[in-house]
């Protein structure tokens, strides 16, 4: 592959070799360049030897650098990690579970190790032949993210629905065997991989120790949107306690043997229980907290720290602030508001229900700005205030395509988002934000 040459930083090793815009790398230490994985790969080597072409004469050079000393190149869109599509359809899939006529990129299903090594995505291994396989090696792209959901290779083929899914122990082992560390992700549908299914992957899992590091159980998330899809359900109270047990239990096992707990329960479980989240040192290194896992441990204790750091507020006129949430929060929040709110400021959090996806969407980041509106705008208030998780990364647009702007022209008080953690929480509550 040639990958073309869009600029060269001046005063660079590629500028101080004479490489220029318009020419093509072909080549490092005479290994082809597929995207920019293995460019930061070889790039980073101590010693180099390198292929360009300008028109169609082909340059080499070689040099000597520091290891972490970039070359200055800069290329066009063929080193791109561009996403690759997911070949799964998997019973569980949300992807599969939105409504039609929402923006594109909220159908966009990747399934890309590139991406699990740069940016944490959960990849299922599915779609990595053996070609691939060894590119993951031999670039040591570690630690991995893998949904594994169920080390039962039968049922993880029934539920991902293909075939390459049953190849994923052999894909561990290949890991472990390269000291590629990776986390896991365990998707949990009721009486389908839970109970007895689940004990039996924890403990598959634990084989593949040290490269196995963690792994994080979520529960199987449901919209109304299920109409030719495999039929599912909810967690019950007591299946969520099971699963906080089973989990619990393999904690002491692992503390036991290696001082490490590996297996977290997502908050999402805690919630269904009704029981109290770990301590802050029980979820160790935070290392599944994209997966929903140690969130609200996070915040509870923010609040705290803020009290701790920031005093009591000191608004001197009586507010009534409104915090509209997921109905998974909202019990939580409020608690947190009655102990910890100025006394002339009182808080009221609205559990929002979920119209848009379907009851069973209980979560803040799935509210959309029309349920917002519909749900708060016969409320007394003096402002509202909304957590950004429901606006997309660039926090100008909900999920259902309207904006924070919308919701403020359609509501009768102020209304704005505000950042999702406990001491921005605790300033808005104490008048100080």
């Amino acid at each position: 592959m040639e990958h073309t040459i869009t600029g060269v930083e001046k005063d660079s090793i590629a500028y101080e070799l004479g490489i220029k815009a318009g020419d093509r790398l072909i080549s490092i230490n005479g290994e082809e360049i597929i995207d920019e994985i293995d460019y930061q790969a070889l790039e980073s080597e101590e010693k180099l030897e390198i292929g360009t072409k300008r028109g169609q004469k082909e340059r080499h050079y070689s040099l000597e650098k520091d290891a972490e000393e970039p070359l200055g190149m800069y290329f066009e869109g063929s080193m791109a990690c561009n996403p690759r599509a997911c070949k799964n359809k998997c019973a569980f899939c949300f992807i599969d579970q939105m409504p039609p006529g929402m923006r594109e990129s909220l159908y966009v299903k990747d399934d890309d190790w590139r991406l699990s090594l740069m940016m944490g995505n959960f990849i299922t291994l599915t779609n990595v032949d053996d070609r691939e396989m060894e590119r993951i090696i031999k670039r040591k792209a570690s630690p991995l993210y893998i949904s594994v959901h169920t080390t039962d290779m039968a049922l993880r083929k029934r539920m991902m629905k293909n075939p390459d899914s049953e190849k994923l122990l052999e894909r561990l082992t290949q890991l472990k065997e390269a000291g590629i560390a990776f986390h896991a992700q365990l998707v949990l549908c009721p009486e389908i991989n839970d109970g007895e299914n689940l004990k039996k992957t924890m403990n598959d899992l634990l084989s593949f120790r040290p490269a196995f590091q963690t792994a994080a159980m979520v529960p199987v998330g449901l919209t109304k949107y299920r109409e030719g899809l495999t039929p599912l359900r909810v967690f019950t109270k007591a299946e969520a306690e099971a699963v906080i047990d089973a989990a619990e239990e393999m904690r002491k096992k692992c503390l036991s043997e290696d001082g490490e707990r590996r297996f977290f329960p997502s908050d999402e479980f805690y919630c269904i229980a009704g029981r109290d989240f770990p301590q802050d040192e029980e979820y160790e290194k935070y290392a599944q907290i994209e997966n929903g896992v140690g969130l609200m441990r996070l915040f509870i204790d923010s609040v705290k720290n803020a009290r701790a750091e920031l005093g009591e507020g000191g608004e001197d006129t009586r507010r009534r602030i409104l915090i509209p949430t997921g109905k998974s929060a909202a019990p939580i929040l409020q608690k947190l508001a009655d102990e910890y709110s100025a006394k002339n400021i009182t808080v009221k959090t609205l559990p929002i229900e979920n119209t848009f996806f379907g009851h069973e969407i209980t979560v803040t980041g799935l509210i959309t700005g029309r349920d917002l509106i519909e749900q708060t705008k016969n409320e007394s208030c003096d402002e509202m205030a909304y957590c950004d998780v429901m606006l997309r990364s660039q926090g100008d647009i909900f999920l259902d395509g309207l904006s924070p702007a919308d919701v403020s022209a359609a509501l009768p008080f102020p209304a704005r988002p505000i950042a999702g953690d406990g001491e921005t929480f605790y300033r808005l509550i104490n008048g100080l934000l």
